[in-house]
C-alpha cells in the first residue's frame, strides 16, 4: 500500500497517477479518471472537497477507507 500521510488532502493525479510526469506518479486507486468521477457521482468513491475554485481534493482518512472496504471485498 501506498505510505500515505494520516491526515491532509490528495489530488486526482495522486489517487489515479500519472504515468506521463517525472517522475512517474503511481495510482493508488488504478482506475481512469472518467470512471474515477462515474464512480464518484454513483457514490462507489468518496465525495471530493473543493479547497479553492480551481482546487479539488480528497480527504485522506476516505481513501484509507475506500481502500479498505475494497481490500474485504465490500464496497
Amino acid at each position: 500500500m501506498h505510505q500515505l500521510p494520516e491526515t491532509g488532502y490528495v489530488r486526482l493525479s495522486q489517487i489515479v497517477g500519472n504515468p506521463k510526469v517525472k517522475p512517474p506518479i503511481p495510482p493508488i486507486i488504478p482506475v481512469s479518471k472518467s470512471t474515477w468521477w462515474q464512480g464518484v457521482k454513483d457514490g462507489r468513491f468518496p465525495q471530493s472537497v473543493k479547497l479553492g475554485p480551481r482546487t479539488t481534493a480528497w480527504r485522506i482518512e476516505d481513501i484509507r477507507t475506500l481502500i479498505e472496504n475494497m481490500n474485504k471485498g465490500g464496497k
